[in-house]
């Protein structure tokens, strides 16, 4: 019997080639995982460069809100206030009437939120539920009032308040918004998951509609809720346009007009009072964004899950 080296190769040359091998994939592999590490840097670097474009606004309204007057007018501006002025602020209450101007914001805000649970809710079931005569077109209707533009509106909706005297009052500031055709959409798509067969247990049960709605539906729904009622707590407390052209004098005027009204360019701007006001602005939004922000995720991942 012939002894056979395991260490040699049987074949002469054949030890070069593995080798060569082994090189070959260790170098694939180092260009593919170097390849990864680049994209996720530049990713990185992206997504860094994307975020501070989108905080920095914010970062410089709040700097801003605590320099003097001097400091907004130096160029180059600098990136941090040489001293922290909270006088700025005490500035902003005595600018305009702000603490009526912010109870009028609380009032409007409060009062479209309760009259679009109010109008929302009924009406997203009702297309959700129920079957009648005439639903896909009223619904297509609906749909397409998110297409028409509040300024297209104002005029004959001015004229009709007028008329009525509605004029500088909550009402012409609350009824136009008393309803949201995008919150009957996200709501119906959330009610149209619930299972039939719940449903039916329900109403086998000898349960009414409002038992139904409150104890099955409204759970379920609560993530779109909240973002439904976000997303007009946003829109209502940042109103420029309509308490502007429906409102005459400071009566029912809210925050967003009378933070405007800081910027006259004739007796000039001081900025640094108008960005604290614009600070004590956003404060809210930001604080009911915090509050609920998981709630929002929980609403588009359930409705792009369906």
């Amino acid at each position: 019997m012939i002894a056979v080296d395991k260490k040699k190769p049987l074949i002469p040359g054949s030890g070069g080639i593995s080798n060569n091998v082994r090189e070959n994939a260790r170098t694939r592999i180092y260009r593919k995982a170097a390849a990864r590490s680049a994209a996720k840097l530049a990713r990185n670097l992206a997504s860094a460069v994307l975020l501070l474009i989108f905080f920095f606004p914010f970062y410089w309204m709040i700097i801003t809100s605590f320099k003097s007057l001097g400091e907004t007018m130096v160029f180059p501006p600098s990136l941090l206030p040489k001293q922290f002025h909270l006088s700025n602020y005490a500035g902003a209450f005595s600018a305009f009437p702000f603490i009526r101007f912010l109870v009028n914001s609380c009032i409007v805000t409060a009062a479209v939120l309760a009259l679009q649970m109010m109008t929302v809710i009924p009406a997203a079931y009702a297309f959700s539920q129920y079957q009648f005569k005439g639903k896909g077109f009223l619904f297509g209707l609906t749909l397409a009032t998110m297409m028409v533009p509040a300024q297209l509106i104002f005029l004959p909706l001015f004229v009709l308040f007028s008329k009525m005297g509605l004029i500088n009052s909550y009402a012409s500031l609350i009824l136009p918004f008393g309803t949201s055709a995008f919150g009957i959409f996200m709501l119906r798509q959330t009610f149209n998951q619930m299972p039939k067969e719940l449903v039916e247990a329900a109403r086998l049960d000898r349960a009414g509609e409002w038992k139904i709605v409150t104890q099955l539906f409204l759970p379920m729904a609560r993530p779109t809720l909240v973002t439904m009622a976000l997303l007009t707590f946003i829109n209502t407390w940042n109103d420029y346009f309509w308490p502007l052209v429906m409102t005459t004098n400071d009566t029912v005027r809210t925050l967003p007009v009378g933070v405007a009204s800081l910027r006259n360019i004739e007796s000039g701007i001081n900025y640094n009072i108008l960005m604290a006001s614009n600070v004590m602005l956003t404060i809210p939004i930001v604080a009911v964004y915090l509050l609920a922000h998981k709630q929002i995720i929980k609403a588009f991942t359930y409705l792009g899950d369906k």
